[in-house]
Parts: C-alpha cells; sequence; structure tokens
C-alpha cells in the first residue's frame, strides 16, 4: 500500500512545500482537478473509506479523534464500517464542494475556514489536516490510472495544503474566540439571585 507523497504531510523526505509557499492554482491546474474530479466521483465512497483506512493504517494516533474507531484495531472492520463509509462521504463531499468553488475563492475560504471552526469543536486538532489530503492523493492515483501524472499530484498538493492552511486558520479563529469568551466569563462576576 505504498504511496510516497512528499510536500503535503509532515515529515516527508525530500523537498516540501509548506502552507505559506502555496500560491493560488493557476487556470491549468483548475481545469486538471476539475476533469480529475469528475472521474473520482464515479467512486467517491470507495475513495473516502480507502482514504480514511490508510490514514488509520498509516498515522494510528489519528483514530484518538474518532471515539467510534478509536479501539478499532482490525482494518477490515473499518473497511466495511458504515460509519467510517459516511464520514469518508461528508469528506468527499466537502472536497467536491471546494472543486465546484475552485473559481471562487471567496466562497471556498469561507467553505474551508467554517470547516476549520467545527473541527475546533469536534476536538480535531490541525496537526492531522494535511495527512488527509496525502491520503486522498494516494487512493485517486489507483482510480485516475494512466490520467495520473506529476502535473496533477501537483495540483490536488497545492489544492489539499490551501485548503489545510484555511482550516488551520478557521480552527484558530475558533480557539481565539473561544478563550476570549472563557477570560470575559471569568473576569465577570456572576449575577446571582439573592433575596432583597
Amino acid at each position: 500500500m505504498g504511496c510516497a507523497i512528499s510536500g503535503l504531510a509532515p515529515k516527508t523526505l525530500g523537498e516540501t512545500k509548506t502552507e505559506e509557499d502555496v500560491g493560488h492554482l493557476n487556470e491549468k491546474q483548475i481545469q486538471m482537478i476539475k476533469e480529475s474530479w469528475k472521474v473520482i466521483q464515479e467512486d467517491i465512497a470507495k475513495v473516502g473509506i480507502i482514504m480514511f483506512v490508510r490514514l488509520f493504517e498509516t498515522h494510528p494516533e489519528c483514530k484518538d479523534v474518532f471515539f467510534l474507531f478509536r479501539d478499532v484495531e482490525d482494518l477490515e472492520m473499518l473497511r466495511t464500517s458504515r460509519e467510517l463509509r459516511s464520514h469518508g462521504l461528508r469528506v468527499m463531499s466537502f472536497v467536491e464542494k471546494s472543486v465546484a468553488r475552485l473559481d471562487q475563492l471567496e466562497r471556498l475560504e469561507v467553505l474551508a475556514m467554517e470547516l476549520g471552526m467545527s473541527h475546533y469543536h469536534y476536538n480535531a486538532p490541525p496537526k492531522y489536516y494535511s495527512y488527509v489530503g496525502a491520503e486522498f492523493i494516494c487512493a485517486v492515483q489507483p482510480i485516475l490510472k494512466e490520467r495520473w501524472t506529476p502535473e496533477l499530484e501537483e495540483a490536488w498538493k497545492t489544492l489539499f495544503l490551501y485548503l489545510s492552511r484555511l482550516m488551520k486558520q478557521g480552527y484558530q479563529e475558533e480557539t481565539n474566540r473561544h478563550n476570549h469568551e472563557a477570560a470575559s466569563r471569568k473576569e465577570r462576576p456572576e449575577k446571582r439571585n439573592t433575596p432583597r
């Protein structure tokens, strides 16, 4: 099940792009992603399952974020899990919406930031976000077969790095908002209903 993706997931060898290095996708990359998505879409549930099984295989610590899968050691059980299929489809829905918004960056940014904010409430820290993109790329390579090229890989990497950066930003904003609210509550003395 080897899939060497450099430049997306942390702790990879070779020259790597960081989230800060990532520019916007050019028109050719956008078209490549949209065209490849048409093929990927046909196996959307399969991609979601493969992606998460690989994620848990390569980064078992990620299972700690998922209450339902935390203690599951049997990968075959994961492959047939309705809950994993459901979560994989939700992630694929996010990818689909992201691809549809590639020509509307403001809407794409809002979508990714909101997802990052919601991940704060799921207790899913940002350190795992780039892993998902790397496993998505590994999962779609066999589906795209001869359509897969280094240029297409670079386009998907660029998109996932961009989305990860925005999600991390949303997570951080939600963290800051939550911390500010908690600090404000501590500063205000509680008003108590006391009889006069």
